[in-house]
């Protein structure tokens, strides 16, 4: 007799929002950035608002979304000589980098802005055999230099960046080429994200996936409609039971009648 479900064989986390805080950092950067260019008054809170808005994109949409919704496009133009590129978009992505950098050049603060919950799954997930996989939007050096201060480097069979990839997260093709290297369907994977950007990708991918909700995306992925109730994380202390709820679903073996 066929089986109903196929077990899960691999868990592919998120990296920002999901197993650390590096959104909530990276809000504060781009804020930093904004009211460093802004023409006019505006206040950091203002510009994280809107920030929430797209939350786990690829950084050339953020800074576009930012740089039209405060007008930083005559600021930005004027500072492209200075970080030697072609765009607005890429200069205030410039000013933004010294800020975000100078957050997480401080091991400390990548700590204290940890998800224990999260890199508790983690650590369960590869004790109990599963492959482990990181898929990022953040670019390599960033996403080493995280890895390194939480102690992750060894923790992930596969680690895929916004350098693997041609297309960033609402496409699926981050979580393709995870599962191509690991050598497991993504129907046998489960994604674990934060925003509505990566749910989307998680889902085209064809994967099951669990939204945890964070300050920035809380609002977003509930709207969204993507996700069931019992894949939907609010109480970050319910995620392993959440996930653990899954997994006898999906690795019990159970016989069609």
């Amino acid at each position: 007799m066929a089986l109903v479900t196929l077990p899960i064989r691999a868990v592919v986390f998120d990296l920002d929002g999901t197993l650390v805080q590096t959104e909530r950092l990276k809000a504060r950067s781009y804020a930093q950035a904004a009211t460093e260019l802004c023409p006019h008054r505006v206040s950091e809170a203002e510009v994280i608002e809107v920030f929430k808005e797209v939350v786990g994109l690829p950084r050339r949409q953020v800074a576009e979304h930012l740089i039209a919704r405060f007008d930083l496009e005559p600021a930005a133009r004027a500072r492209m000589a200075e970080f030697d590129v072609a765009t607005p978009w890429e200069a205030f992505v410039g000013v933004r980098f010294g800020y975000y950098q100078r957050l997480i050049d401080d091991p400390d603060t990548l700590r204290r802005h940890r998800w224990p919950r999260a890199l508790e799954l983690l650590e369960r997930a590869r004790t109990e055999g599963c492959r482990t996989a990181l898929a990022t939007m953040s670019h390599r050096p960033q996403v080493e230099q995280v890895l390194t201060a939480l102690s992750l480097q060894e923790s992930f069979d596969v680690i895929a960046t916004r350098d693997d990839v041609h297309a960033g997260k609402p496409d699926p093709e981050i979580y393709r080429w995870v599962s191509d290297r690991l050598g497991i369907p993504t129907s046998q994977s489960l994604i674990i994200e934060d925003s509505v950007a990566g749910i989307r990708a998680a889902q085209a991918a064809g994967a099951e996936a669990v939204g945890v909700a964070t300050p920035f995306t809380h609002h977003a992925l509930h709207a969204s409609g993507l996700l069931d109730p019992d894949h939907l994380v609010d109480d970050h202390d319910r995620l392993l039971a959440t996930v653990n709820a899954i997994f006898e679903t999906r690795n019990t073996p159970q016989e069609n009648v």
